[in-house]
């Protein structure tokens, strides 16, 4: 088996493929690039009333990039909804090698100093690709995603790339588009460079940044 590098995986993402293992236990990947691709419109997120009221009563204490390591086992844990994941070792060695480079980062969701859900992703230009999110506790991943979000909007991204649409992130906005157009609007957005502020302002709202009634900062563009 060849061993991936950070830097390899990197160009992969930039190309808009990703990979994945059939299983936990089996050591091989597999480079995926979908026929229809999700995303989630940053301009058109939709945070339900009732998880509005969860985020600003501050149920969680939400941080950022605290325990990147932590937030991958999450993901990687079987549950009633989940019995397998395809996060193996091979999986967990090459985003916790891309996070210690400023690459990946993660939301944590704490409950009396717990982790109890949260998600994770990688980051290139003003792209932030979501890869996995887990929950112990009701809303707790839903919440990190409302965070990540407002922080993505802050930081100037211009696309979040969900890479399939399920049920729960349709919730949000979740929209199928066709490769192609997945491919132009990836290509477009690598154009710029955005920042992932791991903190906000005090004082920030959280819910009006990621609900769109916060003006985003604007992305640098890298070429003209």
């Amino acid at each position: 088996m060849i061993r991936l590098s950070p830097a390899v995986l990197l160009r992969a993402y930039a190309a808009g493929i990703f990979p994945m293992a059939e299983s936990a236990d089996d050591p091989e990947l597999f480079w995926v690039d979908p026929t229809r691709r999700g995303i989630i419109p940053l301009d058109a997120f939709h945070i339900p009333r009732r998880l509005k009221r969860v985020v600003r009563r501050g149920s969680f204490e939400v941080r950022c990039d605290s325990d990147f390591a932590a937030v991958m086992r999450g993901c990687a844990e079987a549950s009633e909804t989940r019995p397998s994941t395809w996060i193996n070792a091979e999986i967990v060695r090459l985003y916790t090698a891309l996070a210690a480079q400023g690459h990946a980062h993660s939301i944590e969701c704490r409950h009396a100093g717990e982790l109890v859900g949260g998600l994770y992703g990688v980051s290139l230009g003003a792209v932030f690709f979501g890869e996995s999110m887990f929950s112990r506790v009701t809303d707790a991943s839903k919440v990190a995603l409302v965070h990540l979000v407002a922080r993505l909007r802050f930081g100037g991204y211009r696309l979040l790339d969900t890479q399939f649409v399920t049920p729960h992130l349709a919730q949000f906005g979740a929209i199928e588009i066709t490769r192609a157009r997945y491919h132009r609007q990836l290509a477009e957005a690598l154009r710029y460079s955005a920042r992932f502020p791991r903190e906000l302002p005090a004082g920030y709202d959280v819910v009006a940044a990621a609900g769109g009634e916060a003006a985003p900062v604007q992305a640098n563009r890298l070429m003209s």
